[in-house]
């Protein structure tokens, strides 16, 4: 994906965000048009756009490389940013459910001067944009069914997965014995795998003309390497460089469900149990450093480094044996995006 496409993309970004303060299904007064305006700038556009821009790009390769027209790439980029503003829902929310801080290396929207609880409300115009933007490009097309019941239900297996996580994460005794790989792997494939992996390449199968129900298998294999994704992030929580990464990783004082202390159960002593059990889940410098030193004398780091290419095997064989090469090249370019990612 070059500079041009990217810029391409934005451009539609802001046609976009011109037709939806300018809807006519609401009269705006100047005060509530800024203010909408100003919470997209701030919540939509900020991240890496890898999902929305993985449209465009899954797209051109399901019509073997040719060049799109300008129509394929508007509509394709209108969906990406549909699946941007999806993401920006879910994090607005996020942030508050999880009393975070900072988000891509800014203040959470809620955390600033006036915005406060407002952004329960802000959340819930994001996810009401979704349906404005498809309902005004979409409307006309044969697959408009299917990218509203896609939507839909990728928003319902994403917030059930926010779900497990927050119950199994936030309620009552912090538990670590109910911690397991097939717990973690639950949430992390309804929490993020749809919305982030699939979502992006059902929205091109649409478009292409495909039926969603004849391609389960990559499904299948997408949800798989967003597990192998999410497993990458509670690496880097941990072991990444925050000046990269963009954010201070807090996965052992939040008491999540990490790849990291799942592993760590699975391979520590009673002892070193113990000390998980007593310093896991603290807000505490003393507690967390407790933690890290334990992942790094159980070699957290070489457990990782092996799963990763072993997931990176595996994902390569899945692929590899699809019948359409089309689609593999989709896949291929997927992996190739996260394999060895820094941040």
């Amino acid at each position: 994906m070059g500079g041009d496409l990217r810029s391409k993309f934005l451009e539609v970004y802001s046609v976009l965000k011109s037709e939806l303060l300018n809807d006519p299904a609401f009269e705006f007064t100047d005060v509530s048009r800024q203010w909408v305006e100003r919470m997209l700038d701030y919540n939509v556009p900020g991240g890496k756009l890898n999902r929305g821009l993985s449209v465009v790009d899954s797209l051109k390769l399901l019509k073997d490389g040719e060049d799109l027209t300008d129509d394929e790439i508007f509509h394709s980029s209108a969906l990406g940013w549909c699946i941007e503003w999806l993401q920006a829902y879910f994090l607005v929310l996020d942030d508050i459910m999880d009393g975070s801080h900072t988000r891509r290396g800014q203040p959470c929207w809620f955390r600033l001067p006036k915005i406060g609880m407002i952004a329960v409300n802000d959340g819930i115009l994001l996810r009401n944009h979704i349906p404005r933007i498809l309902k005004k490009h979409f409307r006309g097309k044969p697959y408009y069914v299917d990218l509203l019941d896609l939507f839909n239900e990728v928003e319902f297996q994403t917030a059930h997965g926010q779900l497990i996580d927050l119950i199994t994460t936030h309620e009552g005794e912090k538990d670590l014995s109910k911690y397991s790989l097939s717990l973690h792997r639950r949430i992390v494939q309804y929490k993020t795998a749809y919305y982030s992996f699939y979502l992006p390449v059902a929205c091109a199968l649409l478009m292409a003309g495909e039926d969603l129900e004849r391609h389960a298998d990559v499904r299948n294999i997408l949800i798989e390497m967003g597990t192998y994704f999410q497993v990458q992030d509670d690496y880097l929580d941990c072991f990444g460089d925050p000046e990269v990464i963009g954010k201070v990783g807090t996965d052992i004082q939040d008491f999540k469900c990490s790849w990291l202390v799942v592993k760590a159960l699975e391979i520590a002593s009673e002892e070193q149990k113990k000390l998980l059990h007593e310093n896991y889940g603290k807000d505490d410098q003393t507690c967390i450093a407790k933690v890290k030193e334990l992942y790094k004398v159980l070699d957290l780091e070489g457990v990782f480094l092996e799963y990763e290419s072993s997931s990176y095997e595996k994902l390569t064989k899945s692929i590899e044996s699809h019948s359409s090469k089309a689609v593999q090249a989709v896949l291929k370019s997927f992996l190739a995006k996260i394999y060895k990612r820094q941040k």
